[in-house]
Formats: C-alpha cells, sequence, structure tokens
C-alpha cells in the first residue's frame, strides 16, 4: 500500500510502496518501465506507445518509442546505482511536452524491510521549476492517476513476477 504520509520540504512529491519481490527484482520492474507504466494514456508522442525506455547507465537517456519506431523524450538518466537507486530527470512540460530546459528530478532508491519485501522511495522534486504552475503540477504528481497510482501499478507488476519466479 501506497504511504500517505508526506513531508513538506520544498515542492516535491514524496510516496513510499513496500513490495513483496526482491530487490533486483523491483529495481529490474522499475527502470523496465514497459511492464507497468500506463502506455495507451501517458504518452507524449504522436503515435501509440509501444514502450516506456530508460537505458541503464548514468548519461542515459528516458524516452518513450512509438509503435512506429519513433522517440520522443522524456529526459535523462542522471544517476544509475542498481539496485539500490536511480535518478532521473524529468523534462517534460505542464503542457506535456519535451523541454530540454526544464529539469526536475526523480529520485527512487530501494531498501530491504523485514521479511525481505522492498520498500521503494520516490521524490519527485524541484517542481519549481514549473514556475507559476509548479502548484498545479505537483496536485497532478501526487494525485492517484500521478506517482500514487503508478507506484501501484509498478508494485503489482514487481509481485507478479516474483510470484511466478
Amino acid at each position: 500500500m501506497v504511504d500517505q504520509q508526506e513531508q513538506q520540504a520544498g515542492v516535491a512529491v514524496r510516496r513510499s510502496i513496500v513490495v513483496d519481490a526482491p530487490r533486483d527484482r523491483a529495481f529490474a520492474v522499475f527502470t523496465g518501465m514497459t511492464s507497468w507504466w500506463p502506455l495507451d494514456s501517458y504518452s507524449i508522442g504522436s503515435a501509440p506507445m509501444a514502450a516506456a525506455v530508460i537505458e541503464p547507465r548514468a548519461g542515459g537517456r528516458w524516452y518513450e518509442r512509438g509503435e512506429d519506431g519513433s522517440e520522443s523524450e522524456w529526459g535523462r538518466v542522471l544517476a544509475w546505482d542498481a539496485p539500490d537507486r536511480v535518478l532521473l530527470a524529468w523534462q517534460i512540460s505542464p503542457d506535456w511536452q519535451y523541454d530540454p530546459g526544464l529539469h526536475t528530478e526523480i529520485d527512487v532508491r530501494f531498501s530491504t524491510e523485514a521479511g525481505g519485501r522492498m520498500r521503494v522511495d520516490l521524490e519527485h522534486r524541484g517542481l519549481e521549476a514549473f514556475g507559476d504552475r509548479a502548484e498545479q503540477m505537483r496536485t497532478v504528481f501526487d494525485a492517484d492517476g500521478g506517482w500514487r497510482g503508478l507506484l501501484e501499478r509498478f508494485a503489482a507488476a514487481a509481485e507478479a513476477g516474483a510470484r511466478r519466479a
């Protein structure tokens, strides 16, 4: 279940979820976003989305690939510390367009809890970069359709794979 507790330091969204999956599995599923990202509705490209791609290295690209092979940038990989942490630059504007001049950060950390369960802490920070739309975007990212719901989708995918393994 998503942790409802939030800290109010800066313009950020903080969410946590506990996943019944080992750390390697949780990290691989999170960074292999295609298995849990809502491809049919959370896309900025012109073609139907086929994959959400995070290149597995610092400096790597973060983008979506359309069914027609087109690519739409989302941001960059700032840090890749598998299986403990991934730090991504989100460069999508409030109008849902790639903006290379925009920089917010999504910091995702994986830590082991009792019984081998994995706690996943996500912080989407630097939302002040959205200027006068910062509070609007914080509300969007914090809603059920934002990081809360996305983390629940991720957890379901990670746990389903862990049960099959």
